[in-house]
Order: C-alpha cells, then structure tokens, then sequence
C-alpha cells in the first residue's frame, strides 16, 4: 500500500502509463491510458554531471585533532552500525540507502527515496 510519501517511478520501459486523474469537475477516475513521461523524454539531460554524495556520518573536530589524526584513526560517528545513509546529489539530500559489498568494493543500495519539499 503506498503511502503519502511514496514517490511513483517513471515508466522506464517506455508507452502508456495509466495516471488515474479524476475529471475537470472531480467526478471518477477516467479509464483511457494517458501518456507519461518516459526516460527516453529525458535524453538531453543524460550528459550532465552531477555531484553524488553518500554520507555515512558526521562528526565535528577542532583543527589540532584534525592534524593529529594518522593511518588507523578511528573516528566516532553520528550513527549506528546498520543506520541508513544519507544519499546526496548536488548536496540535496534526495535519498536514504544501506552499504554493500560488490565483488570487492564498497557500493551504496537506495533503499528510500526522500520527498522533496517546494
């Protein structure tokens, strides 16, 4: 059951996306298919770089810590072992997601896609 928050994804295979508006004068729901937006709409935007971020905690130091800190240092988090991350694009925070292991390097699942507020 989707909830208030719930963001739908794009219809990535492309066709007709039946979005369900009511009618002009907010009576049912009509039954023809509509036509969404495809990824395919978004072609001209696929080129532009843009900076992703997952954090997965913060802490504040004074600068004397920070250039005391060597190899090994262990720094003490905001978070818990197995808390979200918070996933970032262009320092907007769009996401919440987990770590995991591909083959032998660190990747980032999405788990939770944020609303955003506007």
């Amino acid at each position: 059951m989707a909830g208030p928050d719930d963001i739908p994804l794009p219809n990535l295979k492309g066709g007709d996306i039946d979005l369900g508006f009511a009618d002009d004068a907010g009576g049912a729901f009509r039954d023809e298919p509509v036509t969404g937006k495809v990824a395919e709409d978004l072609e001209h935007v696929f080129d532009v770089p843009v900076n992703v971020s997952a954090v997965l905690g913060r802490t504040r130091l004074e600068v004397g810590e920070l250039l005391r800190l060597g190899p090994g240092a262990v720094l003490e988090l905001d978070r818990r072992v197995g808390e979200a991350i918070d996933i970032f694009v262009n320092d907007r925070l769009v996401a919440r997601g987990e770590v995991v292991l591909v083959e032998d390097r660190l990747g980032v699942t999405m788990t939770e896609i944020i609303k955003a507020d506007r």
